[in-house]
């Protein structure tokens, strides 16, 4: 934070970079995104992700609650129902995300062809 009062990513004690980092992690978007339809127990949340091992969806998941992104809410019933959804903090984010995404999914041809160029110069 500087003199007044506000943040800098590209100082590299500035908590936004670390905000920024988790925003940019492997799975913080997928999980994200999934979350943006609703809750979802932890089972359902990994299946729509796929490929994300439990520990590092669990991490993931207590990262992003630490964060005020999502919330867990546990229900005492049997067995024990765990859900997971965002916050309103978190729904905040989804319009940049969902950008994000939209532009992943439209540029794939242009990514693949600049990655086959690189790669058949190597």
């Amino acid at each position: 934070m500087d003199s007044h009062g506000s943040f800098d990513v590209f100082v590299q004690e500035c908590p936004s970079r670390e905000i920024m980092q988790r925003l940019g992690d492997k799975w913080t978007p997928l999980v994200l995104l999934t979350l943006a339809g609703g809750a979802h127990r932890f089972s359902a949340l990994r299946q729509g992700i796929g490929a994300v091992t439990p520990k590092v969806l669990t991490n993931t998941l207590r990262n992003l609650e630490r964060d005020g992104l999502v919330q867990r809410t546990v229900y005492a019933q049997v067995p024990v129902r765990v859900d997971y959804e965002l916050t309103d903090l978190g729904r905040g984010i989804l319009e940049p995300m969902e950008i994000l995404r939209l532009w992943s999914e439209e540029h794939v041809p242009k990514v693949l062809a600049a990655r086959e160029r690189f790669d058949a110069l190597r």
